[in-house]
């Protein structure tokens, strides 16, 4: 046998050996996919989308503020000095040089000779020297433990440096504390609607559509009642019914239970007719003929078939309430002082005034865009990974 003839011999069995390698591979990723549940490879489409992974990842950041805010809070938010108004925002440093060494610039207070006022400006010659896990003022973590630890502040807590990274209001409160608060507000709030509203339209929608008769007929004539009246004076109408001597929790709560009582009625319209068409499949009379239950079919057997969509629909609902809650606030028709939320602190920007000494009062909005922008392209991706048709 010649060298050429045992040089190909060798290049066939190297291919014949890559094949077999592919092919084993191929196959052990068939069997993988085979085997794993609904969810896991929901989460295996849903990781390809980058951008969508990218908003979860923002979203978590969100709720973890949501969980700790006093932790990521620099003062305590309720804290007032009106000498100390309009302070504008520090911009973070977190090098000095080519060392790591975080600092923000200084704020320096002049009077204004005419009209009395405290005018601050920031000296970026001077640098306040920052650190993180730093004392200051006490909290309990989760209603638990008390601790003073917060994730950033001055170098040296007893020291008379500042340190506003937002600036502050007309009251001289701490816009960046203010809006970590906010958060746990305007965040908790639309997660509380949306899964009540989910509740409510999974449920009254399922009734009307797998039951029919005089129940389809009554709980869609209630939905063409909520969905023919205008939106603002139904919230201006039931706001104004709250009691105004109730707490900021219990005008929460009543906020949120309103946003749900008026957002179920697309979703219990859309269940409704998934039901009316899925009732007549084939698994759902083997299901019946099998002697399940209504209440085992619905759940088990018609809600999962179209669970993409009730997922894309939650997901993009957030967002709607999020930003409804934010203009009740801001109207003054939602959650109100003191209590903190995105709404109430964009209400300090209502004033032409105000917002042409202190454009960084608007940094609540900028948080609503994000928060938003994020839920929907969470949303998208979810049903996109979700849909088995999609791939």
């Amino acid at each position: 046998m010649t060298n050429e003839q045992m040089t190909n011999g060798k290049m066939e069995n190297d291919a014949v050996e890559e094949v077999t390698l592919g092919a084993v591979f191929a196959s052990k990723a068939e069997e993988r996919v085979s085997v794993a549940s609904n969810w896991k490879l929901v989460w295996w489409r849903f990781r390809k989308n980058k951008l969508a992974l990218l908003s979860a990842l923002v979203l978590i950041a969100f709720y973890v503020v949501v969980l700790v805010p006093d932790f990521f809070a620099t003062q305590d938010p309720e804290a007032t000095d009106a000498k100390l108004a309009f302070i504008p925002t520090q911009g973070l440093n977190l090098f000095d040089g080519t060392n790591f060494s975080p600092w923000v610039p200084a704020v320096v207070g002049k009077r204004n000779p005419v009209t009395l006022r405290m005018e601050f400006k920031i000296d970026e010659t001077k640098k306040v020297p920052i650190r993180f896990f730093t004392e200051g003022f006490k909290y309990k973590v989760l209603g638990l433990f008390e601790t003073n630890i917060h994730l950033i502040g001055p170098q040296d807590p007893q020291s008379a440096d500042w340190l506003y990274l937002f600036g502050t209001d007309r009251l001289g409160r701490d816009q960046w504390s203010r809006m970590m608060y906010g958060t746990r507000t305007s965040m908790t709030v639309g997660l509380f609607s949306v899964i009540l509203s989910v509740i409510l339209g999974v449920l009254l929608g399922g009734i009307s559509g797998y039951f029919g008769g005089w129940p389809d007929l009554i709980i869609q004539r209630l939905i063409e009642l909520l969905q023919s009246l205008p939106t603002i004076p139904i919230w201006l109408a039931m706001t104004a019914a709250l009691p105004q001597d109730w707490r900021p929790e219990q005008v929460f709560f009543a906020i949120t239970i309103i946003l749900a009582f008026i957002g179920w009625t697309t979703l219990g319209r859309e269940v409704r007719g998934r039901f009316l068409s899925l009732r007549e499949e084939d698994f759902v009379l083997a299901a019946d003929l099998a002697g399940a239950s209504r209440l085992r079919i619905i759940t088990r057997h018609m809600v999962p078939a179209f669970m993409s969509h009730i997922i894309a629909t939650s997901t993009l609902a957030i967002p709607v309430m999020i930003v409804s809650e934010t203009s009740l606030s801001f109207l003054g028709l939602g959650i109100r002082p003191p209590a903190i939320s995105w709404g109430v602190l964009l209400q300090e920007a209502q004033n032409i005034q105000t917002l042409a000494l202190a454009p960084w009062l608007l940094a609540p909005g900028i948080a609503v865009i994000i928060a938003v922008l994020a839920f929907n392209l969470v949303g998208d991706g979810l049903r996109d990974a979700a849909d088995p048709y999609g791939h």
